[in-house]
């Protein structure tokens, strides 16, 4: 399997230099194939438009500088062009899961900058890894590679920091497990609680975010052409990335302490598009990044040789007595804490959702609509008392 190993690089003033002329020489070609692609009837293929935005392109007056830069960056500029069009018309004819692709977009200058070398546009000696055209640069080896690259990707985000990420392949880890199963329901306030009583709790992004509220309020006032738009925006830019690499770190360390615990990793899966919707929880809904935790899990599963699941959305895992399998039905948000009338069992509503998961994803969950005829027919509990609630706290 393929992974990637990101490395931070702090290039001298001249490869700085040599690196912006490079990068803006992938976006042009990138925006120059965009255009034609979107002036012709017919897609053009790769070829066709390597030799129009770079091999042509080269001997004409406007784009002769082309010609400065290494080829390679260039041509894998164009073929991953060809590749977000792919995406994007599977995405249409229901071949590409997940959510809908957007057309491609034309690149600005101010967004993120990337440029990729293939095997023969770079080389690693020793502690420094050559690039074509670009010399040699030394990165912050904070791990060793586990293999040969077989690309290397100079990453410059908003934040003006610069970032070697190389692709290897790398062997499955054979660890064994300490637990069979868990399953994991996501929160806002408590980021996860599992299926055997643990909870994460994820780190408060709140400071931070009344920071980048404040500079984007100050943005707004801003005219257009002023330097201090610039100075702001790299503010911001900074700030945004200090949230990002904290909730990276949680995210990566909850991860691997989950796959390399548990056989079996089971997760809901959840409508994130449907509850950003709600504008009293979007903000703090999109800070925790639970797409990302199911991404790592997924990806380290593979890696250590686990099994993990996902449920159905429409699994009514919080309307369902874990203990004896009564549904009691839907609860309020707030209400964080039931008593079952039928097992007189006392849950808290995320551990109870945990552990419906995690049944619902080994295959043996209870048959609740069996209990609850069971239930009635006992006088237990009525239909429209089937839980009594014992803790209406808030989130």
């Amino acid at each position: 399997m393929k992974a990637r190993y990101q490395y931070r690089l702090y290039p001298t003033d001249q490869q700085r230099q040599l690196l912006a002329q490079l990068f803006g020489c992938v976006r042009v070609v990138w925006n120059d194939a965009l255009a034609i692609c979107k002036q012709s009837e017919k897609l053009p293929s790769n070829n066709d438009l390597q030799k129009l935005v770079i091999t042509q392109a080269k001997k004409t007056i406007e784009r002769e500088w082309l010609s400065e830069v290494s080829n390679i960056p260039l041509q894998q500029s164009v073929a991953d062009l060809g590749v977000a069009y792919k995406n994007f018309f599977d995405s249409l004819k229901g071949k590409r899961k997940g959510k809908k692709v957007g057309r491609p977009k034309f690149k600005k200058k101010t967004n993120q900058q990337s440029a990729r070398f293939r095997i023969g546009g770079f080389s690693i000696k020793g502690d420094e890894v050559y690039l074509a055209k670009i010399g040699n640069i030394k990165p912050i080896w904070s791990r060793i590679l586990p293999s040969s690259p077989t690309s290397v990707t100079v990453i410059k985000d908003c934040a003006n920091r610069y970032f070697l990420s190389f692709v290897v392949e790398v062997e499955p880890v054979n660890i064994d497990a300490n637990n069979q199963s868990i399953g994991i329901d996501l929160g806002v306030k408590t980021f996860a609680v599992m299926s055997n009583r643990e909870k994460a709790i994820s780190p408060n992004y709140s400071k931070l975010d009344r920071k980048i509220r404040k500079l984007q309020k100050k943005l707004a006032r801003q005219p257009k052409d002023s330097k201090r738009i610039n100075k702001i925006g790299n503010k911001i830019a900074k700030l945004h990335n200090q949230i990002a690499d904290t909730r990276k770190d949680f995210l990566h360390k909850l991860s691997t302490k989950i796959v390399s615990e548990n056989q079996t990793i089971v997760l809901e899966d959840l409508n994130v598009s449907g509850l950003v919707k709600n504008r009293k929880l979007a903000r703090a809904i999109s800070l925790q990044g639970w797409r990302d935790f199911r991404t790592l899990c997924e990806g380290k599963s593979e890696k250590f040789n686990r099994d993990f699941h996902v449920i159905s959305r429409w699994q009514p895992t919080s309307q369902i007595c874990s203990e004896c399998g009564y549904k009691w039905g839907k609860l309020d948000l707030k209400v964080r804490s039931v008593q079952c009338l039928n097992c007189a069992t006392e849950h808290d509503r995320d551990e109870n959702a945990a552990k419906n998961i995690n049944k619902v994803g080994m295959g043996h969950c209870h048959d609740s609509k069996r209990t609850q005829r069971r239930s009635e027919t006992a006088s237990v509990a009525s239909v429209n008392e089937a839980s009594r609630i014992t803790s209406p706290s808030g989130r």
